[in-house]
């Protein structure tokens, strides 16, 4: 979700939707995101919309903190209801963060009850939780997997310690194997989370994090580039030239090597960021995302989208509970996406994904400039009226984007 949302329009008090997103909504998927934004140190690097304990007096507190996600989730169904959107059933759950798994086991897995509750759950939904490796135990994975999670997304980012240490990671890597294995017994899924790029990071860093990654052999590995956001403490090191900021040669090598060396384990990439083992091992709560599919997001700053309406909730877990208390809607503001704005999206996201996306949704313009992508080697050429990014595509894909929209 992005640090700073746009101003958008004001929501009323019961969250009430505009009518126009029950059309064709029985024909697209519903997921539920849920953000847990308790962490027990604040990475230097993270923008994330995430609080220390010290940083939460009063109504934000850890323990009230489940009962306001059911009752936003209660809230969801009727605001849907009201709108005329019919029920479906959630296909997919993430629980994200944050460190989801610093509440119980016993209050994750009743939030996924609530979500079951609620909406209902598909028989092959995908639920998933977010984890750091020093937060988890075997008898919490069994906890999980009981109450119908499938799948963890393990917060790895580096398999080397001075990496972590600029990250502000709290956890050792050694401890990584361990949850992994017991992520496993419980009968889970298990994604793998890294960062590349890291201030300090050299190249040999960042192949013995991708061969700890391999040796691991996980059905999923997420890779994201480190982007230094304005006012974090990291972004204060950069500006005081006590880090070096990240070199955009040096993280094209970095995707390269992750690519080629993910290709040979036999991943295969279905996102820029993002390979599994399997199209069945794909992350499909975020393919929802990249598709333009319907969710509801409940926790502080939690973002939703449901049927061309786009709304986000008031950040601070205080002022949160203080809506949520008051049987108000916690959504801050929301924006309504016309034909035009459905469509850079579409191309903003679907180009993203190794299935492309339709020529069809392309503007005029950029459907002229496809034969010049091609010629750069930057999208292959459309077979079956697909456009679809090359590995040197993918290093330029915002620029991309931008050309196919001019």
């Amino acid at each position: 979700m992005p640090s700073t949302p746009p101003d958008g329009e004001p929501v009323p008090l019961d969250g009430a939707l505009p009518p126009q997103v029950a059309a064709g909504a029985a024909g697209r998927r519903f997921g539920v995101y849920l953000h847990v934004p308790f962490c027990r140190v604040r990475c230097g690097y993270c923008d994330f919309n995430t609080y220390t304990a010290t940083e939460l007096p009063g109504g934000g507190d850890q323990a009230g903190f489940p009962a306001r996600l059911r009752a936003e989730l209660d809230l969801a169904g009727v605001v849907l209801a009201a709108a005329g959107v019919p029920e479906r059933p959630a296909s997919t759950v993430f629980v994200g963060g944050g460190t989801p798994t610093l509440l119980p086991g016993s209050d994750l897995a009743g939030l996924i009850g609530a979500v079951r509750d609620r909406f209902g759950l598909a028989p092959d939904a995908e639920v998933t939780t977010e984890a750091n490796p020093d937060t988890v135990s075997p008898e919490l994975f069994a906890t999980l997997a009981a109450a119908g999670f499938s799948r963890v997304s393990l917060g790895m980012q580096s398999a080397v310690p001075h990496v972590l240490a600029t990250l502000d990671r709290s956890h050792d890597p050694a401890g990584v194997p361990p949850a992994v294995t017991w992520a496993r017994d419980a009968g889970l899924a298990v994604s793998l989370d890294l960062i590349y790029g890291t201030p300090g990071e050299s190249l040999d860093d960042w192949r013995r994090s991708l061969d700890a990654v391999v040796q691991l052999a996980p059905d999923h590995v997420s890779a994201y580039a480190l982007v230094v956001e304005p006012g974090t403490r990291m972004a204060g090191q950069v500006a005081r030239g006590q880090l070096p900021a990240p070199d955009d040669d040096d993280l094209a090598d970095r995707y390269e090597l992750a690519d080629r060396m993910l290709a040979e384990a036999g991943y295969g990439w279905y996102e820029v960021s993002n390979w599994a083992r399997s199209p069945a091992a794909a992350c499909r709560h975020n393919l929802a995302y990249w598709r333009g599919d319907d969710w509801w997001g409940a926790g502080p700053g939690a973002h939703s989208h449901v049927g061309g309406v786009r709304w986000w909730n008031v950040r601070h877990p205080s002022a949160y509970a203080v809506r949520i208390d008051a049987g108000h809607s916690p959504a801050q503001a929301h924006e309504v996406l016309y034909g035009d704005q459905r469509r850079v999206e579409r191309v903003l996201l679907g180009l993203r994904l190794a299935e492309g996306l339709s020529v069809e949704d392309l503007p005029e313009g950029g459907r002229r400039r496809l034969s010049e992508l091609v010629s750069r080697g930057l999208v292959d050429s459309p077979t079956a009226g697909r456009v679809v990014l090359t590995l040197a595509g993918r290093l330029l894909a915002d620029g991309v984007v931008r050309e196919l929209l001019s």
